[in-house]
């Protein structure tokens, strides 16, 4: 498995309602987080096959950003 992580604007735990339905759809269930706690707001995506640029364009589907961590 890959271990993708991801700088977002995903704030709280009413954000990660609004994009768990877009982000269990692509990704999978269970196979991504978002550590709201770090100021970063770090999506963590476990997934063998999804690119970098594939896990972006899910989040900003459902509304947020997301980019690679410098």
């Amino acid at each position: 498995m890959k271990t993708t992580e991801l700088r977002t604007n995903i704030m709280c735990g009413s954000c990660i309602a609004k994009v768990t339905p877009v982000l269990n759809e692509k990704i999978g269930e269970g196979k991504w987080k978002v550590d709201t706690q770090n100021p970063k707001k770090i999506l963590t995506v476990t997934n063998e096959h999804l690119t970098e640029g594939e896990i972006i364009k899910a989040v900003e589907k459902a509304g947020y950003k997301a980019e690679a961590l410098s």
